[in-house]
This record gives structure tokens, C-alpha cells and sequence, in this order.
């Protein structure tokens, strides 16, 4: 069963899995904590990080311009086995296919890519596991194959196709693949060019490596989780981030290796966990716990750095605003358009704002109660307050 610990910018480094695989280092300046690169190809060890000034000015040659009918996409010509379920691995996969690489899916008609489930149909309704969204949403412009990998003839013809591919991608537990005969030593003896990325929950290696794991444990651990809610609340799960982050980040980790591979003529292993990749985008907590001292916890849609910055509920059945205000010039527009009421005196700056917020909230609440939503976002963005309507779900075809 997928499950971890609820971390946060205090616990996050010492997780025992992080500490077994070095996820964490020193910062160039050496005052803080910082995720190293969530990826690792041929086993090389990311280097350290420089600080930017140190860093080497990257001499980029300029494309010549102009209308070319004879221009590819990037990745044109580029063959992928995609070995991958659910949603970061096809998301990674997906993004190859975008750039113009030959993508073919397999899939086993005995254990199909599951995302297919979330489907708009009920089962018995046709071919209802043809009719997924977010299963469409990432597998768009790839070609697909049945394979049944647990039986000879699967493999062989995987092999077979495995003789013309450039990359494969996988991501499932580190032993299914090994448990098919085809890990990466089999691979490369298979077609020394090939890449093969693994896109593990937590890696190859260290105590949590045969663990399984979804978006919703990478936020838990990775500290999302215990930052997202409200002051009041227990920490509230994000829904997905992690899984089009693991997915991005696996896509650039393939594309930096088949860049090598075409240096060297050499294929080699890319390793991609996934909750590597959902630490390096919360790391912020860590940061500032490291820096400051300062434990990150709850704060429901507020931020120190815009106030107020919120969703106000308006006239009518389950209606809202919501709003952001990050400048003070936009604290003067709102006044205004508020009428500038005695209560806002004394808040031009956002210091003030922040040792104020619940007073602004309230004042606000009662302020768009009584009005129209659309007329409230209507009437703040006009004199340039960023705001808008909330909208539900099934209105947005609508809008």
C-alpha cells in the first residue's frame, strides 16, 4: 500500500531515505540545505552545485531565422518504448512525443495502463476504458502495442522492437522489470545505444527502494502536503502536482542522455525518482527553516508576499471572488474602489497589511457579500487588482 510520513522543513532532510542516497547538500554559500539534481544518468554522480557567479557563461549560437519547410521537431527521428502507467511516466513519454519522437505504448490487455479507469463511462458501456481524459491528456500522439511481458512471445517481440528504440521509459517498482528479464543489463546487451530511463517512486537503491508510491505520498513527504490547509486544519493533500513534475523532469533527464549517447555512442541507465523531483520543487521550507529557523506551516490561501490575497464567497448560491494583491499600488486601486473606507487607513505597506490580514479579510467578506461575482472581478481588474471569478468545474466549457 502506498504511504509515508507528513514532512515538513524541519524533518524533510533527515527522512531515511534522503539520507541514504545524499538527496541533500550544501548550498554554494554553505548556509543552507538544498536538494541535489533529481536525477542521476549512468550512475554518475550529479556534480556539485557552483555558485552563479563562478558558473561559466553558456555561449549559445543563435538559429538562423526565417520560414523553413524542410525544419523537424527536435526530437524527429527518435524511437521510445513507453513502459509507463498512470500519470508521470506517460506525462514524461508524452513530453518526448510533443517534441516529435516516435512514442509507442505498451500496454498488457491483462493489466492495462490503470489510468484508463478514470473514466467519464461506466464500465460495460461500450469500450469505457477508451474514454479517460487525463489517460488521453498524456498519451496523445503516441503510437500502442498489447504486450503480455510475462510471456515469452511479449518479450520477444519487446526485443525485437527494443533493436530499433533509442530510449525506453518505465516506471513501475524497481523489481517488475527485472522480474520480465528486461532490467538494464539486459537492455544494453540488447541494444548498446538504447537509454533507459527508470522512473522509480524513491529510487534504486536505499531502505525505501521496493516501496510503491503515488503523487499523494510524494506530497506527504515531500512537504507539500504539510504546508497546503488552513491554520486550523490538518496538513491537506495537492492533488497530483507531483506526478507532471516527475514527469518533466524525467523528459529533460532523457533528452541531456540521449545528447551524451550521441557524443559517445554509448546508451546508459538514467535514474528519476519521483519524490526526488517532488523535493526539489518544496524545498523552499527546508530553506527557510535552515536559514531562519522558522517552521512553515498552514496558512490557507494567504501569502506573506501579497496581501490580502484570498476567495471572498459573493451574492448567491456558493458564488466566489478571488483576488491577489501583491503591490502596494494595487492596495491604493482597491481602497478606491472600495471607497476608501476608514478601516483601510494606515495599511499602504505590507507589513502593516500582513499584521492586519484578518481585519482586511473580514471587511472584504462583508464588502462582496452583497454583490455579483462576475461584477466584483469585472469591476477590480478594471482598475488593475487581479482578480476573477472561482469558477466550478462544469462552467468552464462555459466561459
Amino acid at each position: 500500500m502506498p504511504a509515508g510520513p507528513v514532512l515538513n522543513g524541519e524533518t524533510i532532510p533527515s527522512f531515511e531515505q534522503f539520507v541514504a542516497r545524499d538527496v541533500f547538500v550544501k548550498s554554494p554559500s554553505g548556509r543552507f540545505r538544498q536538494p541535489r539534481v533529481p536525477y542521476r544518468i549512468g550512475g554518475v554522480r550529479p556534480r556539485p552545485f557552483t555558485a552563479v557567479a563562478e558558473a561559466a557563461a553558456v555561449d549559445w549560437q543563435p538559429r538562423p531565422g526565417g520560414a523553413d519547410a524542410s525544419w523537424d521537431l527536435p526530437l524527429a527521428g527518435v524511437r521510445v518504448l513507453d513502459c509507463t502507467a498512470w500519470w508521470a511516466g506517460p506525462a514524461a513519454s508524452h513530453v518526448l512525443a510533443c517534441l516529435g519522437a516516435d512514442v509507442i505504448k505498451v500496454e498488457s490487455a491483462g493489466r492495462p495502463d490503470l489510468m484508463r479507469f478514470t473514466s467519464t463511462k461506466r464500465p460495460g458501456d461500450g469500450p469505457w476504458w477508451e474514454w479517460g481524459p487525463l489517460f488521453h491528456g498524456v498519451n496523445v500522439g503516441k503510437r500502442g502495442v498489447t504486450l503480455d511481458l510475462t510471456r515469452p512471445e511479449g518479450v520477444d517481440v519487446f526485443e525485437r522492437l527494443l533493436g530499433t528504440a533509442d530510449a525506453v521509459l518505465e516506471n513501475y517498482t524497481p523489481r517488475v522489470m527485472d522480474q520480465f528479464g528486461l532490467g538494464w543489463e539486459r537492455v544494453h546487451e540488447l541494444n548498446p545505444r538504447t537509454v533507459m530511463v527508470r522512473m522509480p517512486a524513491f529510487g534504486l537503491d536505499g531502505p525505501w527502494r521496493d516501496r510503491t508510491g503515488f503523487a499523494q505520498t510524494m506530497e506527504c513527504i515531500g512537504g507539500m502536503a504539510w504546508v497546503t490547509g488552513f491554520p486550523d486544519g490538518p496538513p491537506v493533500l495537492v492533488r497530483g502536482a507531483c506526478d507532471p513534475l516527475a514527469g518533466v523532469h524525467a523528459a529533460f533527464a532523457t533528452m541531456l542522455a540521449l545528447a551524451e549517447r550521441d557524443r559517445s555512442g554509448q546508451g546508459m541507465l538514467v535514474e528519476a525518482a519521483m519524490v526526488e523531483a517532488a523535493v526539489n520543487i518544496a524545498a523552499g521550507q527546508v530553506i527557510e527553516h535552515d536559514m531562519a529557523g522558522t517552521l512553515r506551516t498552514r496558512s490557507g490561501n494567504r501569502s506573506d508576499a501579497a496581501v490580502p490575497q484570498g476567495v471572498y464567497q459573493c451574492a448567491g448560491d456558493d458564488r466566489w471572488m478571488a483576488l491577489s494583491v501583491t503591490t502596494d499600488e494595487q492596495w491604493e486601486a482597491l481602497v478606491d474602489v472600495l471607497g476608501n473606507p476608514t478601516w483601510a487607513g494606515g495599511l499602504g505597506d505590507i507589513d502593516a497589511r500582513l499584521a492586519a490580514q484578518d481585519r482586511i479579510d473580514g471587511e472584504l467578506s462583508t464588502w462582496a457579500a452583497t454583490r455579483e461575482p462576475d461584477d466584483v472581478a469585472d469591476l477590480l481588474s478594471a482598475a488593475g487588482i487581479p482578480a476573477e471569478v472561482v469558477l466550478p468545474a462544469k462552467d468552464i466549457l462555459e466561459n
